[in-house]
């Protein structure tokens, strides 16, 4: 994947990253146990409530990759199986 096309196209390398920061920080978040996913707070009317859908380990391990394929960090995986001749 480039940043020449799919979700990421049109992102600057600034942006790239910028969301590669928020991804890892997002994984260590999930992993360390520190993100919530429901919180309530009470206001002038009544009591509101917001819950978040939790991000998915594997979703965010494999944008990491998308991200730093797209900033040239990390190779792109092969496609398919190498065979050496002798």
């Amino acid at each position: 994947m480039t940043a020449n096309c799919g979700p990421l196209a049109g992102m600057t390398p600034d942006q790239l990253r910028a969301a590669l920061a928020a991804a890892q920080k997002a994984y260590t978040d999930l992993m360390t146990g520190q993100m919530g996913v429901s919180f309530s707070y009470a206001q002038g009317d009544g009591t509101r409530s917001v819950t978040y859908k939790p991000a998915s380990l594997e979703n965010l391990n494999q944008f990491i990759r998308d991200l730093q394929q797209a900033l040239g960090i990390c190779p792109c995986p092969r496609s398919r199986y190498q065979r050496f001749r002798y």
